[in-house]
């Protein structure tokens, strides 16, 4: 695990959000369609012809993109879920899961004085003992 796979997962959980959401339209709407140009030789002579309908590769390509950030969002849940430490455990998913601020850590923590300290000495002195820089 890295810092900016930890500091990313916020921005995961709304590209997912977004993706999901492209799908959905693309099913449900004209927003899947798509087309191509086909050659029409029945003529002796190739036209150009335009051929409607949807675009199933750039469903695919989506939904693989989806399945890839549902993926890494999910090792990240496990690793935080994965800490032995309660505490830091904590202190984790309020910052990187729930999004809190600092300040909110700290408060919900129980250390409304020292916003600085679940940050400080829980979650940097977690991370140098996992050697995560």
């Amino acid at each position: 695990m890295t810092r900016e796979r930890l500091e990313g997962y916020q921005k995961v959980i709304r590209e997912i959000k977004i993706l999901r959401l492209e799908l959905d339209e693309m099913i449900a709407t004209d927003s899947g369609l798509g087309h191509s140009v086909i050659f029409d030789y029945r003529d002796g002579f190739p036209r150009p012809q335009a051929v409607v309908g949807f675009d199933g590769e750039r469903y695919d390509r989506k939904r693989r993109q989806l399945d890839r950030k549902e993926e890494e969002s999910e090792e990240i849940r496990r690793w935080i879920e994965d800490i032995e430490d309660a505490v830091a455990r904590q202190v984790f998913k309020l910052y990187y899961i729930d999004g809190c601020g600092w300040a909110e850590v700290a408060k919900r923590m129980g250390y409304r004085g020292n916003p600085d300290y679940p940050r400080r000495h829980i979650r940097d002195k977690y991370m140098e003992k996992c050697g995560i820089k």
